[in-house]
């Protein structure tokens, strides 16, 4: 089993960044791919960045590119977002998730076997 746990969220003003982390358990962490999504209020969850299980590969969601980095720690069994240039409609609860299957990074929630609890992002105007 794949525990996930993510930290790092809050509130910041527009144009202001953030950093998210996911601290997984499990020793097998480092070879899934791992993603992040958000979800708004009454809205679905969405992808949002995902990584490769070496962090060769990343996929982002256009809404994100150019201002969201993933990366990860495989010895911290850690993987974070860093957002910047933060926008109103970046407002939701991230998640993290973990893709027992694939080793390169999807953008499917389906494809994903484990959930983090998910961490609220707020940016005001």
């Amino acid at each position: 089993q794949v525990q996930l746990v993510e930290s790092g969220g809050g509130l910041v003003q527009a144009g202001g960044s953030l950093k998210l982390s996911c601290a997984a358990s499990g020793r097998i962490f480092r070879n899934y791919a791992m993603g992040w999504f958000r979800q708004a209020p009454e809205k679905e969850r969405e992808f949002v960045a995902a990584i490769s299980w070496n962090g060769g590969s990343t996929v982002y969601a256009d809404s994100v590119k150019g201002r969201f980095t993933i990366s990860r720690n495989s010895v911290k069994n850690t993987v974070y977002l860093q957002m910047n240039s933060l926008k109103p409609e970046d407002t939701a609860v991230y998640y993290c998730a973990a893709d027992a299957l694939h080793s390169m990074p999807t953008i499917g929630l389906g494809g994903y076997d484990y959930w983090g609890q998910g961490t609220q992002v707020t940016v005001s105007s």
